[in-house]
């Protein structure tokens, strides 16, 4: 079972676009994907539907498991079905938001999602955790149980700023684990008609050009049209440029003889 973590500190870099989108593109290729919204303000879930506030099973349940001493037996209320074939939704509750507060000290709050995905082994073939845009038990949780990360980084400066906090987490992160973990750079909302982008767009290339996705994912209203009918992109409008943007990345992602970003060093 492949798990992508998808996370950056700073919010509103394209998180819950890219891992709909990726799961929308695998769920197509017959995969069977599981997507974990990580995140208190729960976007990936209201994108499906669920209400965050109202939501009864949700990743919220592992955590309380986990602080009270009683598993969860069953993981199946926790997994919600979506509209689309072959995507499944862990969804997000508000009350995450207080874990960091109410649980966060404990010992092996930060492995509760890795345990969960051990004993869903078998059931899917690629996990993919939206994650919030901070730091805390959530983000650790997830760069603990992924395999790999993905950054989306928007094209423009202050954006940068949020991915330079994201590295040096990373590496925190890398010395907590003892080991390292590979991670790419994905440009978002690039708008090749304003200066800002090509400018962000150019500084990434030359600070971090052995982890950088070489193409970029571009502004598109259809990303826009796609959430407000709650399906994929390339289920709404395979067609459109955002669509074929992010079939590239997945492609280059699956592709085991790129260049997948060498790990962040200790």
């Amino acid at each position: 079972m492949i798990s992508w973590a998808i996370s950056n500190q700073k919010g509103g870099v394209g998180k819950t676009t890219t891992a709909v989108s990726l799961g929308g593109l695998l769920a197509q290729q017959g995969k069977r994907v599981l997507l974990l919204d990580l995140d208190p303000q729960g976007s990936m879930s209201c994108y499906f539907g669920l209400n965050p506030d109202a939501v009864e099973h949700s990743v919220y349940s592992l955590f309380q498991a986990q602080a009270n001493a009683s598993p969860i037996e069953l993981l199946q209320p926790l997994l919600h079905p979506t509209c689309i074939e072959g995507i499944t939704l862990m969804p997000a509750s508000t009350a995450m938001a207080t874990l960091d507060r109410q649980l966060g000290a404990r010992d092996g709050m930060g492995l509760v999602i890795s345990g969960a995905l051990q004993r869903l082994q078998g059931r899917f073939d690629t996990v993919l955790m939206d994650c919030p845009p901070m730091l805390g038990v959530l983000m650790v949780n997830a760069l603990a149980a992924c395999q790999q990360l993905l950054i989306p980084v928007q094209t423009e400066f202050l954006a940068l700023k949020g991915l330079e906090r994201m590295l040096r987490t990373l590496q925190m992160i890398a010395r907590s684990r003892g080991d390292t973990l590979p991670y790419s750079i994905i440009p978002t909302f690039f708008d090749r008609r304003t200066r800002a982008s090509t400018d962000a767009l150019r500084a990434l290339r030359d600070q971090y050009p052995e982890h950088l996705w070489p193409r970029v994912i571009p502004v598109d209203t259809q990303f826009r049209e796609a959430s407000k009918a709650g399906v994929p992109i390339n289920v709404h409008n395979q067609e459109a440029r955002g669509s074929a943007a992010y079939a590239s990345l997945l492609r280059w992602l699956q592709q085991d003889q790129q260049p997948l970003s060498r790990a962040v060093s200790q």
